[in-house]
């Protein structure tokens, strides 16, 4: 088991490795790649097995929970286990479109009750709002109410969003939220700042796109994620003169994690190489002051700067 660096996520008090497990690569077809259920649960146990002790997850990720409460539910000790609220029950994923969502007191409360049921378990640690609704969507079906009822009843035990601009200032400034989960890499830094500002009221901050977001499409890893114009960034920058030969990959999971306020890292993958691969980057620890500040200087007159 690797000795990953944990660290308190905010006013929630739980400690949380660094890098953590995205399971919506678990959703399987038809949104996503297949993967079969031997396959699934060897994976699943491989996180925890490395010493990974996160995940997230949601209803929008197909079979996902499924798959952790049929694999992993007799090792639920190990790991702090979120989920999102907000997913529309019942609907059934296609090829090219998404979830819609609805923020009804009835339909957060059957979403939770899903996931309790297909992740096997008697609570979620986390519920993050997914989607970043506006303050007025929020207020007008009073979904704090409703996740603090699930609170009361102890099937929840923190609140989050999964927050963007522009409403996530609004949601910082609420005061009522946990966690946050946030995008940012080396390629979308536009939430840089923001990340400081909820870090500063007292959030735990989840990111996602860490790594997916973050390295050059031309990397085996995060071509899985990644998109052409993120070489086309990452090369104008010249991180690789930068970096020297270490994979981007793992400068970019590295450049992510420096930040001095993130939590934990999500990263999904199927491939079990490709975990190891990220856990041997984390293990190398966050990117040293003098290269991290000159990659943001890079990236800036690159184009991409926090907002």
């Amino acid at each position: 088991m690797a000795d990953i660096e944990k660290r308190t996520l905010g006013r929630t008090g739980l400690e949380v490795t660094i890098l953590g497990y995205g399971a919506m690569e678990l959703r399987g077809e038809p949104r996503g790649r297949a993967i079969s259920e031997a396959d699934a649960g060897k994976l699943l146990n491989t996180v925890l097995d490395s010493g990974i002790n996160f995940i997230d997850t949601s209803i929008d990720y197909g079979i996902a929970e499924e798959r952790i409460g049929r694999h992993i539910s007799h090792r639920r000790s190990e790991y702090v286990l979120a989920s999102k609220c907000g997913c529309l029950v019942g609907w059934e994923p296609t090829a090219d479109k998404g979830g819609p969502h609805e923020y009804t007191k009835a339909n957060i409360v059957a979403g939770v009750e899903q996931s309790l049921r297909r992740m096997k378990t008697d609570h979620l640690d986390i519920v993050q709002v997914h989607m970043t609704p506006s303050k007025a969507v929020l207020e007008e079906h009073d979904v704090v109410g409703t996740l603090k009822g699930l609170q009361t009843q102890g099937k929840v035990r923190f609140i989050g969003m999964s927050g963007t601009l522009p409403h996530i200032r609004d949601h910082i400034k609420m005061g009522v939220f946990d966690v946050f989960q946030i995008p940012y890499s080396a390629i979308q830094r536009e939430h840089e700042d923001v990340i400081t500002e909820a870090a500063n009221a007292g959030a735990g901050i989840i990111i996602r796109g860490g790594a997916g977001r973050g390295a050059p499409s031309g990397d085996a890893r995060g071509k899985e994620r990644a998109g052409g114009e993120m070489a086309d960034i990452w090369q104008k920058a010249g991180l690789d003169d930068l970096m020297g030969s270490e994979p981007a990959m793992d400068c970019a999971l590295r450049f992510t994690h420096t930040h001095p306020h993130m939590t934990t890292n999500i990263v999904g993958t199927l491939n079990p190489k490709h975990l190891a691969a990220n856990i041997a980057a984390t293990l190398r620890g966050p990117l040293p002051a003098d290269i991290y500040a000159e990659a943001k200087k890079r990236l800036g007159a690159a184009g991409t700067r926090p907002e």
